[in-house]
């Protein structure tokens, strides 16, 4: 009796074992990615069958704001995440004690700012309003943009940290109106301009390389710090699956889909 009971025990424990490496290896299989809607996920669409020939499901989970996708990677319901640049990582990390990293710059959008009730730069009055993200590394990067475009100066001792609160000159007592990056394209109607993110200029029909009344340049060092990167938890930089969703996302495919889809608006970095 004894003997079946342990020979019983031997097959329960064999047959686990060969579910869970079943598991595992189905697991290894798929890839699970947080992005924003436009254009990060739209790119990820583009690629899955580049993955799926290589035996990889793409899964793609859409997120609307810049902070559930950070604590979605680092809970570990993602495998990756494509939504942001680095500095807006380093802050989140910094913030929440997380440990995530970057494996890869993909691409960069360049920030606009985009006429409202004023058509023009030359138009803005005294007291005019303009909106820009209310983010840390976003809302920077708006007021650098701006100081670019000779309407405001900002504190050099800031860097990527500046707020509206770190303006130095304003000649034009311009309002400077936080709201979150989301909702910038639909203040519009109600503010003089708006700083807005690509993605989301994008969601809204905009596009930076023709409707922006002024933008980062490709060779500005906005670009450079403001590559759009894959990130994924510390530890998992060289699994093999994020190796390979990254390689798909450097392809030639990748990078033709970007330059004909997006017409400016989105900027493949070369390596």
């Amino acid at each position: 009796m004894k003997k079946i009971l342990a020979f019983a025990l031997v097959i329960v424990l064999s047959l686990s074992l060969l579910a869970g490496c079943a598991q595992k290896s189905k697991d290894d299989k798929k890839i699970t990615v947080g992005a924003s809607a436009t254009p990060h996920a739209e790119i990820l669409e583009a690629i899955k069958d580049k993955l799926s020939e290589q035996g990889y499901e793409l899964e793609i989970i859409e997120f609307t704001d810049y902070e559930q996708p950070n604590r979605a990677l680092e809970s570990g319901e993602l495998d990756a995440n494509y939504f942001q640049h680095k500095p807006h990582m380093d802050n989140f990390n910094e913030k929440n004690n997380a440990n995530l990293v970057s494996v890869a710059g993909i691409h960069y959008e360049p920030l606009g700012l985009y006429p409202g009730k004023t058509a023009s730069i030359e138009e803005l009055k005294e007291g005019s309003k303009i909106a820009v993200p209310n983010d840390t590394t976003n809302e920077a990067r708006a007021l650098l943009l701006l100081e670019s475009l000779g309407l405001i100066k900002v504190d050099p001792e800031a860097g990527l940290a500046a707020t509206k609160n770190d303006i130095i000159e304003n000649p034009k007592n311009l309002d400077i109106v936080e709201i979150e990056a989301a909702q910038l394209a639909r203040s519009l109607q109600d503010v003089d301009m708006a700083v807005i993110n690509g993605n989301y200029a994008l969601q809204a029909g905009l596009n930076v390389a023709k409707d922006a009344l002024g933008k980062e340049e490709q060779d500005s060092l906005a670009a450079e710090t403001y590559t759009n990167i894959v990130a994924v938890k510390k530890g998992h930089e060289n699994d093999e699956k994020i190796l390979a969703l990254v390689e798909a996302l450097k392809s030639d495919k990748a990078k033709n889909f970007i330059a004909e889809k997006y017409q400016g608006a989105v900027v493949v970095i070369e390596d």
